[in-house]
């Protein structure tokens, strides 16, 4: 099939390489336009951009699917669009243009956790068997007919960013095969059933943890908000980034939300366990081995 292409990060680029090997014909994407990256702020082409170049397929760099972008679509007379991660909403009549309408690749099981942040909000929720879904899109929001889906489990405490980007390699199966049977004939679709679930973006507060919670929901809270917004606490009003940690056995005597200096390791002990600070980031400062951090505030601290 002559298929269009619309991502924009890194977690789309495996969909669109893995359709640019399949046989279909990818003959155009759609990605965001470039974006101000790093402390100089130069303009950098999307991961996406940069991969249709590689592959050697026309780009077209828009912010908001509009005429513009529904004309130079209209060119390549495309029997289906596919979108993974784009960043922008699909609307008439750039929605009906393909012969087979558009579908996307979404990493949820849908109809949980429909929205922008499924993968964060499930793993903040102690989920670990997360799923992907290849579904038509409609103008309501994730709510189309269901043509593949799969799922892939990861232990707790995997990170948002190592879930996606595992994720977003296993979910090119699921597309695949979407695609594949959309050209042949053989699938049509089927209606989502259940409770529907709500995955709203998340905002840099959405990473302060909550320490008064089990250790379990604690690591599942760090999970879910990492590598962004970023996982903090507050030491001294201060706050200070945790940027790695693995689950610890809980230490006698210390009091919980402190702490301290064991075997070498900075322990956090928690209400029924503790965690492993094992690389922070104080206010101002560069990122460092918990332990080094800790042993500079004299092997103790008090953490909210």
């Amino acid at each position: 099939m002559r298929v269009v292409f619309a991502g924009t990060p890194e977690f789309a680029v495996p969909s669109l390489r893995a359709l640019a090997q399949s046989g279909h014909d990818v003959v155009g994407v759609i990605t965001r336009e470039d974006a101000p990256l790093g402390r100089k702020r130069i303009l950098t082409p999307s991961p996406v951009a940069l991969a249709a170049d590689e592959l050697g397929i026309p780009v077209f760099k828009a912010n908001k699917l509009g005429d513009e972008a529904t004309e130079w679509v209209r060119g390549f007379a495309p029997e289906l669009g596919v979108i993974v991660a784009y960043g922008g909403l699909v609307k008439e009549p750039l929605l009906s243009l393909p012969e087979q309408g558009w579908i996307n690749l979404h990493f949820s099981d849908l109809p949980r956790w429909r929205g922008a942040a499924p993968v964060q909000r499930a793993l903040q929720a102690g989920e670990q068997e997360l799923g992907v879904t290849v579904f038509r899109l409609v103008e309501a929001l994730d709510a189309g007919d269901v043509l593949t889906r799969d799922s892939q489990t990861f232990e707790l405490g995997t990170s948002a960013g190592a879930a996606l980007t595992s994720l977003a390699q296993f979910g090119t199966g699921a597309l695949l095969a979407a695609v594949n049977g959309l050209a042949d004939g053989s699938l049509t679709g089927e209606p989502q059933t259940g409770e529907a679930n709500y995955a709203h973006k998340l905002s840099r507060e959405d990473g302060r943890l909550d320490l008064s919670g089990d250790s379990r929901g604690v690591l599942a809270h760090w999970a879910g908000v990492t590598p962004e917004p970023g996982a903090f606490v507050s030491v001294d009003e201060q706050p200070l980034k945790v940027l790695e940690v693995r689950a610890a056995d809980q230490i006698d005597g210390v009091l919980s939300g402190t702490a301290t200096i064991q075997k070498g390791k900075a322990i956090l002990n928690l209400s029924d366990g503790a965690l492993e600070l094992t690389r922070v980031q104080p206010a101002g400062k560069a990122a460092m081995d918990g332990a080094a951090w800790l042993r500079g505030r004299g092997g103790e601290a008090v953490v909210r």
